[in-house]
């Protein structure tokens, strides 16, 4: 474990290393981390719906060569893409598990909604 961080993501957690260092160091800090970096856990831990404290939702996301690829160019924005297509390796996006949650009635639409990356997935759930 490298160390934990206050951020809702993968890609923030990303984000987050990287803009620890001054700008003139930031591409060399992004080619270091993607050769290091092995993967990263994202953890939120949501109310449940019967009152009986909060549940945990989790992102993962492991490291491959794609990934590096993606660090080194600093387009972060394509890290919610390779989680997707990296389902069938075990990676998955905070919101899927927040839907998981959902499913098995253990966290309400509302919490649902309230702590989803994209609120689009889950609006029609509050308004019914």
């Amino acid at each position: 474990v490298f160390g934990t961080l206050h951020t809702n993501s993968a890609a923030k957690t990303i984000d987050r290393v990287i803009d620890v260092f001054p700008e003139e160091q930031q591409a060399q800090v992004r080619t270091m981390l993607s050769v290091s970096l092995l993967g990263v856990v994202a953890q939120l831990l949501l109310r449940r719906s019967d009152g009986n404290g909060r549940t945990a939702v989790n992102e993962v996301l492991f490291s491959s060569p794609a990934l590096g690829a993606i660090i080194r160019e600093g387009a972060i924005h394509k890290v919610i893409s390779y989680i997707e297509s990296g389902r069938g390796e075990g990676m998955q996006l905070m919101d899927d598990s927040i839907l998981a949650r959902l499913k098995e009635g253990i966290i309400s639409p509302n919490e649902a909604y309230m702590k989803a990356a994209d609120k689009s997935r889950f609006e029609h759930l509050v308004r019914e």
